[in-house]
């Protein structure tokens, strides 16, 4: 019975080691877990700041007049840069010029003699290949000028000129 007891024994003790160390872990692991959270804190109220701040911004450039909007002059386009929302008086170029050219391409046609256009047609009548790629990328191009107002697209999937005016925060920042 003697070793028996002793088994015992010597598994109790290796218990007791074993629940220190996890009670050292958890304890460990709390005090990780309070900085953690503290960060996440920190970081909620930052971009909190921040959208109280661009929210305040927005407010303040939509106030600008119309007369004072026509003053500002506004950057060059650059390929790659985002579309904004189409709002009344606003120029086509303030879009980069891939985006003027797909409206370009619609507004030459004579909308009573023909129909919406779909991708394909308008990469070919910009003088593209008609890979797959490149009608894939002059949908997408066109797809974002009809999120934001500057074209009108149908359901079929097709594209026509029109405008229509889109919310600006919400209408999304894709370029």
């Amino acid at each position: 019975m003697a070793s028996v007891l002793g088994m015992l024994e010597e598994r109790e003790t290796a218990s007791r080691v074993r629940v220190e160390g996890l009670r050292e872990e958890v304890a460990r692991l709390a005090g990780a877990l309070e900085a953690a959270e503290i960060e996440l804190d920190r970081r909620v109220i930052a971009r909190e700041e921040l959208v109280e701040a661009l929210a305040a911004s927005a407010a303040e450039s939509t106030a600008v007049t119309g007369a004072e909007a026509e003053t500002v002059s506004s950057p060059a386009p650059v390929p790659g840069s985002i579309v904004p929302p189409w709002r009344e008086g606003m120029q086509v170029t303030v879009l980069a010029p891939d985006y003027q050219r797909i409206l370009g391409v619609l507004n030459e046609r004579q909308p009573a003699d023909q129909g919406p256009l779909k991708a394909r047609e308008i990469t070919v009548r910009l003088g593209l290949e008609t890979t797959s790629a490149k009608v894939e990328g002059v949908r997408s191009k066109a797809r974002r000028l009809a999120e934001r107002g500057w074209l009108l697209q149908e359901t079929s999937g097709a594209f026509s000129v029109g405008r229509r005016p889109v919310a600006g925060p919400d209408a999304g920042s894709s370029a």
